[in-house]
């Protein structure tokens, strides 16, 4: 079965600081998802990072994406802009 890949995904990351002392991210939108760095930022930087090489891993070995993961494809979500608000206080 060949896996459906897009060029963009959304993915919801739950980010937790344990006990060890460690920053651990992982995703109930992509199930095997696991980033553990000391900080952080780093976590922040690295989920992008290895999310990226699990999905390239996915298409290029034709297995099918996780359910959860499709759904957020970014291609099949709205275009989201920044908006500058200014507020007085």
């Amino acid at each position: 079965m060949m896996s459906e890949c897009h060029d963009k995904y959304s993915i919801r990351v739950r980010i937790e600081h344990l006990p060890e002392g460690v920053w651990l991210a992982t995703s109930e939108d992509f199930p095997g998802l696991v980033v553990e760095s000391p900080t952080r930022d780093e976590v922040l930087e690295e989920v992008p990072i290895v999310a990226q090489k699990l999905i390239e891993s996915y298409c290029e070995h034709g297995d099918p994406l996780p359910p959860e993961l499709l759904a957020r494809a970014a291609a099949t979500l709205p275009e989201v802009s920044e908006v500058e608000i200014a507020v007085a206080l």
